[in-house]
């Protein structure tokens, strides 16, 4: 019985993820994005910078007395979202001290030319947001993490020298504050 409930449930998932699936691919392929021009906005005049694999590992691999926090994210991503107040927060607080921010939006490549511009113009991350193609990534871009392998955001890689941190999921205010300052003793 266990079995048959357990099936049903799972049946039942798949098919409602590939429902929504096919609603997104319907609603994105129903307009081709060579036909639209873009409007004219302030957030047209935002220009984010895409940067290679290899440039966001030199990112990652810093090791000086400067404090990297590397947050993985995307903007339709609900729980990147409920985080970014968090380190909003802390970017104002540390202003002037050895840490650097830098968000990375590897999963949403149609959203680089409005969406991502807005949400940086919105919570004032336009210095510390970059676009990396995640389809151009090899096999060995997650060895520079010891556990996560790509199949999850938000995602946050710490580095001062050669200590280095990651949380995979959300984090609360207390905990990015309790991270940041076990590097800054």
């Amino acid at each position: 019985m266990k079995k048959i409930i357990l099936s049903t449930l799972l049946i039942t998932a798949l098919v409602s993820c590939k429902k929504e699936a096919e609603k997104t691919e319907e609603n994105t392929l129903s307009i081709d994005s060579t036909q639209i021009e873009a409007p004219k906005t302030e957030t047209s005049k935002i220009s984010l910078k895409e940067v290679s694999q290899k440039e966001l590992v030199e990112i990652l691999d810093q090791k000086n007395d400067t404090l990297y926090v590397t947050n993985f994210f995307a903007t339709w991503c609900g729980p990147c979202m409920m985080e970014i107040p968090h380190f909003k927060k802390k970017i104002e607080e540390l202003k002037g001290k050895p840490v650097k921010f830098t968000f990375v939006d590897i999963l949403d490549k149609m959203a680089w030319k409005d969406k991502v511009p807005a949400f940086a113009r919105e919570n004032g991350l336009e210095n510390h947001i970059v676009l990396v193609d995640e389809s151009k990534f090899d096999n060995t871009f997650f060895s520079n993490f010891e556990r996560w392998k790509g199949n999850g955001i938000p995602f946050t890689h710490f580095r001062k020298g050669s200590k280095t941190d990651e949380i995979e999921g959300s984090m609360s205010e207390e905990m990015l504050n309790e991270k940041i300052n076990s590097f800054l003793k």
